[in-house]
């Protein structure tokens, strides 16, 4: 026997998590009719412009990036925030729009969140209850989509890409740095990697603060917290540029000190802790050694958090200062940090 209709679409529509589109529809044959009355009587609902869903209810995550492609239609890639997401970069948020790139000169335009409302009874009067059925698509093209894919289970953007596009949608060229460096910690992409992708696709802008975000890491620096120490607290302050990621032995395994001022002559070194707690024993563990190693060797030590380098910049510089004058370094030039100046005008 010959399938129904609905067979068929519900046949295309389990491959594609219970969606599909009206491109797809109309390749069936389905008159728009037949969709708006399945649509009107409850029986489906319209999740994006020209997407639907064979059930009604909420959906779930994979659901939204499964109807976001649709509406960005073939060859659409999750992109931007919503690719970091799935690298698991950063955490998932079903409230926020999906994001999708789409080959340049494709219609496609962004949505807002789909709404559906619905009367409710309550004692003798009524009052309408508004469900977001989907958060929305932000849609963007590019020239060299051809080039920006991988080969997964969910078309989206490679890692270097990704970082690429976040740090271009940031709201500012500081954020911009920070995520490019934060991204790439993150996802274990190397500096040779990021700075040959700019050259291939240059971004549309922030250049400045990207090309110095990738600088900062050949220099050494995998953290924002990393880059925050070097800008805020020793350029800033006039202090030394000190060796990143230096490496030192400990109980026959190689681990690395973030910042190492041997080469002034003074052998301090300062640690940055970006983690609240160390909740995993390995990590603490590590972490005494190494304090007990450079006890042993007679190097002294700071350790600073996350906290201390961005709200007390300057008290930190001073304690770094402090130690490096007691092993006999000079200060040739006078802290340029304008906050610190105030302070001694005050």
């Amino acid at each position: 026997m010959k399938p129904t209709w609905f067979e068929v679409v519900k046949a295309t529509a389990q491959r594609q998590q219970g969606l599909i589109g009206h491109a797809q529809l109309a390749a069936l044959g389905i008159a728009r009719s037949q969709v708006r009355h399945r649509v009107e009587s409850g029986q489906w609902q319209a999740v994006l412009h020209g997407v639907y869903s064979v059930f009604t209810g909420p959906l779930s995550r994979a659901q939204q990036l499964e109807a976001a492609l649709l509406f960005g239609s073939n060859g659409a890639l999750v992109s931007h925030a919503t690719a970091a997401e799935i690298w698991g970069w950063r955490p998932v948020d079903p409230t926020a729009p999906v994001h999708v790139t789409v080959p340049y000169g494709r219609s496609a335009q962004s949505q807002p969140p789909t709404h559906t409302t619905r009367r409710i009874a309550q004692q003798s009067l009524g009052h309408v209850e508004d469900t977001v059925v989907h958060p929305g698509v932000r849609v963007h093209r590019s020239r060299a989509h051809n080039y920006l894919g991988v080969d997964a289970a969910l078309p989206l953007t490679s890692r270097v890409d990704t970082i690429l596009d976040v740090a271009v949608d940031a709201d500012t060229p500081h954020a911009a740095h920070a995520t490019v460096i934060e991204l790439s910690g993150a996802a274990g992409v190397t500096v040779h990697r990021l700075q040959a992708r700019v050259l291939e696709r240059r971004p549309r802008r922030y250049n400045a603060a990207i090309d110095a975000a990738i600088a900062s890491l050949a220099g050494g620096v995998q953290s924002v917290l990393e880059h925050r120490y070097a800008e805020g607290v020793e350029r800033a302050h006039g202090l030394p540029s000190a060796r990143r990621q230096a490496p030192v032995r400990v109980d026959g395994r190689t681990l690395f000190e973030d910042v190492d001022y041997s080469a002034t002559g003074v052998p301090l070194i300062v640690r940055l802790d970006g983690r609240a707690t160390h909740a995993a024993a390995e990590v603490a563990f590590r972490d005494r050694r190494r304090d007990n190693a450079a006890e042993l060797a007679g190097r002294p030590r700071l350790v600073y958090g996350y906290r201390e380098v961005v709200d007390d910049a300057c008290g930190v510089a001073d304690e770094v200062e402090v130690v490096l004058r007691r092993g006999g370094w000079i200060r040739t030039t006078v802290s340029p940090c304008p906050r610190c100046a105030w302070k001694r005008r005050a």
